[in-house]
């Protein structure tokens, strides 16, 4: 088992949870059981599947949470392209978010090769 508290990777899914909740707080109402309800839950999905294959008994169940974890990463970035295609954020934001989710989806990746599967 780990210590999930501590892993980067952990930390910095919680920070983009918390953007993605701010971010979508300006879309349009309309879009609160839609695009906004896939964006959060596919942003709160990351930290919660690392911290899931953080309490699992051996290391590949761990990868396979982190593999989960990797595909919501991909899932979000899809809804971020979206996002500005229809308008509610602008290119520099998603340019942002998109940085942000490369970085976590590279490390995420790095930490699973680490894990003795």
């Amino acid at each position: 088992m780990h210590n999930y508290n501590n892993l980067q990777i952990w930390q910095q899914a919680m920070d983009l949870v918390e953007e993605i909740y701010k971010l979508t707080a300006s879309f349009p109402i309309e879009e609160k059981f839609s695009l906004v309800s896939q964006m959060t839950r596919a942003a709160v999905s990351i930290p919660s599947n690392i911290a899931e294959g953080a309490g699992r008994n051996t290391d590949k169940d761990f990868a396979h949470f982190i593999s989960i974890a990797i595909g919501s990463l991909y899932e979000l970035n899809t809804q971020i392209v979206l996002s500005e295609r229809l308008g509610y954020i602008n290119q520099s934001q998603s340019q942002e978010l998109q940085k942000k989710l490369d970085n976590l989806q590279r490390k995420s990746v790095s930490f699973k090769s680490k894990l003795n599967i």
